[in-house]
């Protein structure tokens, strides 16, 4: 069972933090403040950070430093395209020390749902029936990620509707599910968001900020009201 399963699996509600940049000073900042997982990208242009990711290659050294530092559930976002996914460096990504992997699923390769020593992650956005993804668990996939706010929204507040979507996703699509920060999310939707039946709080740089200050605040207020839950 891959780290990330069976962290979603038997703990509860948990804090993952999507690095603003492939930094190890701020890997070591997300961990210090109680961060249960990270997450870092290539080979990808993120939008809520305004940051383009170039390719594996580029970051290798700084991946391994990374993964040296805490023995986590350790993922990687490995393209924005379903063109610019190699095998090559798929097969790579294991062996760097990942987890897991989390892309769109109309990124994602059918040769990526082989087994590469990674556990699945997809995402979903705006445009996505709700209901495709109640067979994503026969294909092996670990978890869903409900990147489903319209990228107009970004940085707004978290809605009632929005979590009746997180509630119909947990609820139905056999999946643990996962709520990356496109809204502006604050502490206080943390019981929200776990009445809704999510598995595990994603917070990037619409909450983190792109500073290691801002991003100790925001990782350091979202684990102590995580904490406040149990």
């Amino acid at each position: 069972m891959g780290k990330l399963k069976q962290r979603l699996e038997h703990s509860g509600l948990s804090l993952i933090i999507s690095l603003p940049a492939n930094d190890v000073r701020l890997a070591k900042a997300a961990l210090e403040e109680g961060a249960d997982a990270l997450k870092v990208h290539f080979n990808v242009g993120h939008r809520a950070s305004g940051t383009h990711f170039g390719p594996l290659d580029s970051y290798e050294d700084i991946f391994s430093e990374i993964r040296s530092a805490f023995d986590g559930p350790f993922g990687v976002v490995p393209s924005g395209s379903l063109e610019g996914v190699a095998e090559e460096e798929i097969k790579r990504l294991a062996p760097l020390g990942f987890d897991f992997y989390s892309i769109y699923a109309h990124h994602l390769p059918s040769f990526m749902l082989e087994d590469h020593g990674l556990d699945r992650t997809f995402a979903i956005n705006d445009t996505y029936d709700l209901s495709q993804v109640r067979e994503g668990a026969q294909f092996g996939i670990t978890a869903l990620e409900a990147s489903i706010v319209p990228g107009s929204e970004y940085g707004t507040g978290l809605s009632f509707a929005d979590l009746l979507k997180y509630r119909y996703l947990a609820d139905h699509s056999g999946l643990p599910v996962l709520v990356p920060s496109q809204r502006k999310l604050v502490t206080g939707d943390v019981p929200s968001l776990q009445r809704a039946g999510v598995k595990a709080i994603m917070l990037g740089a619409v909450v983190t900020g792109k500073t290691e200050d801002e991003l100790r605040r925001a990782v350091s207020s979202f684990r102590g009201a995580i904490d406040k839950l149990s």
